[in-house]
């Protein structure tokens, strides 16, 4: 028989906040840090300023070989761990769950490239841990003592949200009882930007992204980097309630699957990210009517959004549940993105709100319960949707934790 599995604890880094009360403070005032990146004056972005990763490790020599991306799993995950009130011997049965994306930082690592020549003499002598993605992993555990069933997840944008989604399995199934779970990243670099705007994906040529990214909108135009990371202690319910761990929400179903169609471009009709959709709501053993609020991968660009809104309507139909769109206040955190949303989900759940899709003024589908103005709304179950680069997709339903 399948276990039930909850939520107990989390941490998370983000440019909205890093506790549930910043959190809402900032979406109520409308304050977000898009701003023009300091190295390509035509692509937006949005940091996380005055982040500091000792104030979550003190002193830690290793944090010298955590790229950016890698040091906002750690800080996350060590707020999250520090906050579970777990001991020493049950962290060494835990289990570590990490999604973990590509360090882009090519030239900050290696300053001295010349036409495909690396000037190796002064770079640290390893640098590799800067580039290996389970390094934040292998440092969570050296900081914390944990030594359970452990996997690193690299699945793209859904890359964190699938580490949720093994790691509820792992203790549905009885191999843990407890997880943590979650994950960090950063594209804002000159690498990372690069990247993304050879491939046409970003946001670009605005004065003032803040009023103008609009994820959903009839004249979208590519996505806002954004950065930070989120982890999350999910464990068993009987023995969460034993040991009276103060619980913030239940996890009821996990769904993913791959598109095989583009590298870089989402199947148009949706069929897959259908899939891991029902296999969620399958395995919570819930209707799509029974489903409150989604929150959207949304991300801004035209093919992810057209697709997206298609497949929620032939799932939803009209009427269907409230749809949010949280990168419109946070940028897109690629790998990262599903833990951070989760977390702001969490704040959301908890205090009874729904913020709107920001700029939001002509939907791309007309058929869709997008949030336009921040409300009151208190919700029990969230679905949350991820899809990634060559074609990942992971969808996770939650549910309001009622004694």
């Amino acid at each position: 028989m399948a276990r039930r599995v909850v939520i107990t604890s989390m941490g998370l880094v983000s440019s909205l906040g890093n506790t549930p009360e910043q959190i809402l403070k900032n979406i109520e005032a409308d304050k977000v840090t898009f701003e023009s990146c300091p190295f390509d004056e035509t692509v937006s972005v949005a940091p996380v300023h005055d982040f500091d990763l000792r104030e979550y490790t003190g002193r830690f020599k290793n944090a010298r070989y955590l790229n950016r991306g890698a040091s906002f799993s750690v800080a996350a995950a060590m707020a999250a761990i520090n906050n579970s009130g777990l001991g020493k011997s049950d962290l060494e049965k835990t289990g570590l769950f990490t999604g973990a994306g590509p360090n882009l930082d090519f030239g900050g690592e290696i300053p001295e490239i010349d036409e495909g020549e690396m000037n190796t003499e002064r770079v640290q002598a390893l640098f590799l841990l800067r580039f290996l993605p389970n390094t934040a992993a292998s440092a969570i555990c050296a900081l914390a003592g944990i030594h359970g069933e452990n996997s690193v997840i690299g699945t793209a944008c859904s890359a964190s949200l699938q580490a949720l989604g093994e790691g509820f399995r792992r203790i549905r199934d009885g191999y843990l009882d407890l997880a943590f779970a979650g994950g960090g990243d950063s594209r804002i670099s000159p690498g990372g930007i690069a990247a993304y705007k050879k491939a046409g994906a970003l946001f670009t040529g605005s004065d003032d992204p803040a009023s103008e990214y609009a994820p959903f909108d009839k004249d979208r135009r590519g996505f806002i980097p954004g950065e930070g990371g989120g982890f999350f202690l999910l464990e068993e319910l009987n023995r969460a309630q034993e040991r009276g761990a103060h619980i913030l929400c239940e996890v009821k179903g996990f769904g993913t699957s791959m598109d095989g169609f583009n590298m870089t471009a989402p199947c148009p009709d949706g069929k897959w990210t259908e899939k891991a959709v029902r296999s969620a709501l399958s395995q919570a053993a819930l209707s799509p009517s029974a489903i409150d609020v989604v929150s959207s991968h949304g991300t801004g660009t035209p093919l992810n959004d057209a697709m997206e809104a298609e497949m929620l309507e032939r799932i939803f139909g009209r009427n269907g549940p409230r749809v949010v769109g949280l990168k419109s206040w946070i940028g897109h955190l690629s790998a990262a993105c599903g833990a951070t949303e989760l977390g702001i989900s969490l704040a959301m759940m908890a205090g009874g709100f729904l913020p709107p899709i920001r700029n939001l003024s002509a939907p791309c589908n007309g058929n869709l319960d997008f949030v336009t103005k921040e409300k009151s709304f208190y919700f029990q179950t969230m679905l949350l949707e991820n899809f990634g680069f060559g074609g990942q997709n992971s969808a996770l339903v939650i549910e309001k934790w009622r004694e």
